[in-house]
């Protein structure tokens, strides 16, 4: 059965095109994906992402579990803090990436991918045996709305929150929309983490009160200049700032080190995959850009002559570079920006430039 987040109704009412995106009718778009794209880019846009998990570890070993089960000291955090990380199966390779947010020394919660709720819940819960915890996934109680982009602090200003920096997060008052199975207390949290590579927050409310505050929201954010926006936008956004996706990207075939996202490992501890964690491997994820809108596919070839020398994961059109771009991944040796490389599509042979991953800095 097809699942419906609390702002499903709002959605609709707003002419989205709604789609199945993991088992969730969810907004692709509202007007167009490049409109959507350029309000975040230059304005602001709101989005509803409350289709991801969130799963609470509370108890005396919550620090130890999470640091079994990912490769990161999350235990190093001050309270209010949050990090980017992954779960890694016995081979090092990447289950699902996700964000830890530290309530205190012995409460976290975490953000799983809409289609592996489930499967990260069972991971964690499987490897918590001897571990003083508790485990919980409130993901179906809580909604998520993401404000991205330069005039999302305005936007803030307006409804009486408080930005919040980077990978940080704060609490506020708010006894409609509060959050007593998070905080215990009648609050929402105010975290600065997005998926568009702009300046902005994500408000983790009430999912049953929340379509009220999207309202709130969205009012002062077309106030600034922005738009609502879908999963096109939120696509085309990450992949512009070179941001992994679960299931495209990696797909328990490859591990942080391969992902260009070594910066999670912290290995003075000891973690699951971590005996048999590849760190010198064969190919790298970069970014690829092209001289034409003809869009490279998952799965498409990259060559270097007739050599095989990569595979694409995702491809789109950069509505800020006017052309299509691509990330994946390549070997090693032919990795370096502004290197010449070709991609097969549809039969024929496309030139493209090797870029980090960030491909719009």
């Amino acid at each position: 059965m097809i699942k419906e987040t609390a702002l499903y109704d709002r959605h609709v009412k707003l002419g989205a095109k709604m789609v199945d995106f993991h088992g969730w009718n969810m907004p692709l778009y509202y007007t167009s994906i490049i409109e959507e794209h350029m309000a975040v880019r230059k304005a602001v846009g709101l989005f509803d992402v409350s289709h991801m998990g969130d799963i609470v570890v509370e108890g005396s070993d919550a620090s130890s579990l999470l640091e079994h089960v990912l490769p990161s000291a999350v235990s190093r955090l001050d309270s209010g803090e949050a990090m980017y990380s992954a779960f890694l199966d016995a081979n090092g390779n990447i289950i699902d990436d996700t964000i830890v947010y530290k309530i205190n020394n012995k409460k976290y919660f975490f953000v799983p991918n809409a289609s592996m709720i489930a499967i990260i819940f069972n991971w964690v819960k499987d490897n918590s045996s001897g571990y003083n915890v508790k485990l919980n996934d409130l993901s179906d109680s809580i909604s998520c709305l993401a404000i991205q982009g330069p005039r999302s602090k305005d936007v803030l200003d307006e409804l009486r929150l408080e930005f919040s920096e980077q990978f940080k997060f704060r609490y506020h008052e708010a006894p409609e929309y509060g959050l007593n199975s998070i905080t215990g207390k009648s609050e929402i949290i105010i975290s600065g983490t997005g998926y568009t590579g702009e300046k902005g927050v994500e408000l983790l409310v009430n999912a049953e009160r929340s379509p009220e505050l999207w309202d709130s929201v969205l009012e002062k954010v077309r106030k600034y200049g922005g738009l609502p926006c879908g999963l096109g936008a939120r696509d085309t956004l990450r992949t512009e700032k070179g941001m992994l996706l679960s299931g495209t990207d990696f797909n328990r075939d490859r591990n942080p080190y391969e992902c260009a996202i070594s910066f999670i490992m912290t290995n003075d501890h000891d973690f699951i995959g971590k005996e048999n964690l590849i760190k010198d491997t064969k190919e790298i994820f970069r970014g690829f850009k092209l001289n034409e809108k003809i869009i490279p596919r998952h799965g498409n070839q990259i060559f270097n002559g007739n050599e095989n020398i990569g595979t694409i994961t995702s491809g789109t059109i950069s509505p800020i570079l006017g052309k299509a771009i691509a990330l994946g991944f390549i070997d090693r040796k032919f990795s370096k920006s502004g290197t010449a490389v070709k991609i097969n599509i549809r039969d024929k042979t496309e030139e493209a430039i090797v870029s980090k991953p960030k491909i719009v800095p």
